[in-house]
């Protein structure tokens, strides 16, 4: 088991940082570096069960059987999902009262998605002193989740439950400054805010480092796949990559944006850049228009944050 000392983490962090592509040499200060390695080591683990079902997600042998015996072992986690499988948005025609059965109803790759959600909500501390409202910022990431997953279809390259992942946690490192780093964020939030400018260059500005680096970091530690420690850490700007679940994760998150469908505090919506709008067919509005009605993925996403 690898050691999760704080001296360690630091040097991981920034080891895997510039491995990774996270940070350049002399971009982030020993200071700074320091300060987020602390953070990240604070954030508290993903349960065994939910390690166990990303496990399960990328085994392609997987069976239904395999997933329903990982979570009937968590009984907080069971019922959970059995109270949102039985509200109302999905209309079921009787109680469910077992995992089981739910995967019967709903199918494989939902219940899956379903758990993950739910693992994330968890991982969410009930306040922090950054004025940052986790609420909305819940919906933004259940919805950038749904809209990365629909977009995932119509791609070669991306695959659906990988970019509902990426789309969920996308953000998560603004967790982390705003429960550790609480001064620094409100500023940079008012700053964004103030004048529309992205969110990420205001962290940029005021801490010296965005939230996709320290995201990037924190899927590290959980053992996250590669691909989507890339996706989360090469989402914007000049870091901004070409690849297919980018693509998906970049426009999900300006089309939440767009509609409104919560916040994340940042008030900026961009444009797909050039080799995103062709992997993906299209401007966003054009994007956006073809995917018809997505009040369904908005009420997804409601009834996933009451959890």
């Amino acid at each position: 088991t690898p050691c999760e000392c704080l001296d360690c983490v630091v040097a991981d962090c920034v080891a895997v940082g510039r491995s990774h592509g996270l940070v350049d040499n002399g971009s982030m200060t020993p200071e700074i570096a320091q300060k987020l390695a602390d953070a990240v080591d604070r954030m508290p683990a993903f349960p065994k069960s939910v390690q166990r079902i990303l496990e399960l997600s990328r085994d392609p042998n997987c069976t239904p059987k395999d997933l329903v015996t990982v979570i009937d072992h968590d009984p907080v986690l069971t019922a959970k999902m059995l109270k949102v499988v039985n509200s109302a948005y999905y209309a079921l025609p009787r109680k469910i009262t077992s995992i089981n059965h739910a995967v019967v109803h709903l199918g494989f790759n939902p219940i899956k998605n379903l758990a993950l959600s739910i693992a994330a909500i968890g991982m969410l501390p009930p306040s922090n002193a950054a004025g940052f409202d986790s609420q909305e910022y819940l919906l933004h990431s259940l919805s950038t989740a749904g809209l990365a997953k629909k977009l995932a279809l119509r791609l070669d390259d991306a695959d659906p439950m990988d970019c509902f992942i990426a789309g969920l946690l996308h953000d998560f490192g603004k967790v982390v400054f705003a429960q550790f780093m609480p001064n620094e964020f409100r500023k940079a939030l008012q700053a964004s805010q103030a004048n529309g400018s992205s969110l990420h260059l205001a962290l940029q500005e005021v801490i010296g480092v965005d939230h996709a680096v320290v995201g990037a970091m924190l899927v590290e530690k959980w053992r996250f796949a590669p691909n989507l420690i890339q996706t989360i850490r090469h989402q914007y700007g000049a870091d901004l990559m070409d690849t297919d679940m980018i693509a998906c994760v970049f426009a999900a998150n300006q089309i939440s944006k767009k509609l409104e469908f919560g916040f994340g505090g940042n008030p900026c919506i961009e444009e797909l850049p050039p080799p995103l709008a062709k992997r993906l067919g299209g401007t966003l509005e054009e994007v956006m228009a073809s995917l018809g009605d997505l009040a369904p993925v908005f009420e997804e996403a409601k009834i996933f944050s009451k959890v």
